[in-house]
């Protein structure tokens, strides 16, 4: 597996977990157990929330059992023709109130710090994970039993590393860690002057 320390740079002294995180496609097409999906659910949990709703609730699939093609059928074709190596299938959703019915306005926010979580600990696990927005939303709703007070927020693709020449052509050549733009484009101090 690729450690993207070993090709990103960063302009300011962090971790190296997030440099060495980054979004793969290539993976063995093995299955995964609960066992090895549970310590990402774990650091998940620990995400920090609005009030502490912890609006996030994560439904998965394991490659093997019934409900892999389930959760599979709902992704789109361009993501179906990697993804199916992959040993699990992530929805995350999040709630969008409190017990007293009061918007969570954060919600989506809080969501995405779970997911940070989740994909920084498949990291350390040695673990490919790849978020994705590219599946039916709607489908995924009803298919998988979602109810109404949730919103369907993303979905992940979680596997053992495997070989980049199994992916297509145009995906073994994006199958490295990216860059990122300079901080000078992404954060400035007082009002919005970004351009």
């Amino acid at each position: 597996m690729i450690k993207g320390s070993s090709v990103r740079r960063a302009a300011h002294p962090i971790d190296a977990i997030f440099l060495d995180r980054w979004s793969g496609r290539a993976m063995s097409g093995e299955a995964l157990t609960a066992a090895e999906l549970m310590p990402l659910f774990e650091a998940a949990r620990w995400a920090p929330s609005s009030h502490n709703l912890q609006p996030w609730r994560m439904l998965y699939a394991l490659r093997g059992t019934p409900h892999w093609q389930r959760f599979f059928d709902l992704l789109t074709p361009g993501n179906q023709v990697w993804a199916h190596r992959g040993g699990a299938l992530v929805l995350f959703i999040g709630r969008r109130a409190y017990d007293n019915g009061k918007p969570c306005i954060t919600h989506s926010y809080d969501v995405g710090a779970a997911w940070q979580n989740f994909a920084l600990q498949a990291a350390r696990s040695e673990l490919v994970v790849h978020g994705l927005q590219g599946f039916d939303y709607e489908r995924a709703r009803v298919e998988l039993a979602v109810p109404e007070a949730f919103s369907v927020e993303a979905m992940a693709v979680v596997g053992r590393p495997g070989d980049k020449l199994q992916l297509p052509e145009e995906l073994q050549q994006r199958e490295a860690p990216n860059d990122r733009r300079p901080l000078s484009q992404t954060v400035c101090e007082g009002p919005y002057s970004l351009g």
